[in-house]
């Protein structure tokens, strides 16, 4: 089963996917985890990402769409794959098509904006493995450190309100036309992320008839 997983930042993306990739057995890819494992990799694609992250430079999708099909091509993708953060624009979106990437289901969690920035306020980051935590909703099980690899978490620099308010600005001019875009493809399913994570998280395994 082949996924997009669309929403604003701090919609519970990552967390959700992380979920239904333990559930269905196919491994999430995301945007920055790819880029960090190219890197290492020193693959071709990942010493030009190097360079630009390196001078403090966004990844272009001539370097992003090419990584990503190099990705979703290794064994363990052979029984499908989620996409966490990308694509991020309808030119990502037309690019994955052109590079002859197609899905079964494109995952809308809706959240409102202000549930967003709150979301964000109190969101914590492990710096090392990239994992992702809420201090109240969904907390590490030792306080200040990931359960995943047991490096410290961190409040990122970027998470104030006014940083907040202009990526959802972003998010809703470069992002949400995808969600027209893959409702015209019949692929587009919403999910109203107001509850637990476990409701979001039946109300996504229902969609997929799991």
């Amino acid at each position: 089963m082949k996924l997009i997983f669309l929403g604003p930042p701090g919609a519970g993306k990552g967390t959700q996917a992380a979920i239904i990739s333990e559930k269905l057995g196919i491994p999430t890819i995301s945007t920055g985890d790819m880029l960090r494992s190219a890197v290492k990799a020193g693959t071709e694609l990942g010493k030009k990402a190097k360079v630009l992250i390196d001078a403090g430079q966004l990844v272009p999708d001539e370097v992003i769409i090419p990584m990503v099909a190099q990705r979703v091509a290794q064994p363990d993708c052979s029984k499908g794959y989620i996409l966490d953060g990308v694509p991020r624009t309808l030119a990502q979106a037309q690019a994955l098509e052109e590079e002859g990437l197609h899905f079964d289901h494109v995952i809308s969690i809706e959240v409102s904006d202000d549930e967003v920035t709150h979301r964000i306020m109190g969101r914590r980051v492990c710096l090392d493995c990239g994992a992702t935590y809420h201090m109240v909703v969904q907390p590490p099980k030792t306080e200040g450190l990931c359960d995943r690899c047991g490096s410290e978490l961190v409040h990122r620099k970027d998470d104030t309100e006014e940083t907040i308010r202009d990526r959802l600005a972003v998010y809703h001019k470069q992002t949400e036309p995808l969600k027209e875009f893959y409702t015209q493809r019949g692929l587009l399913r919403r999910v109203e992320n107001t509850g637990s994570i476990e409701s979001v998280d039946r109300a996504i395994l229902s969609i997929l008839g799991v």
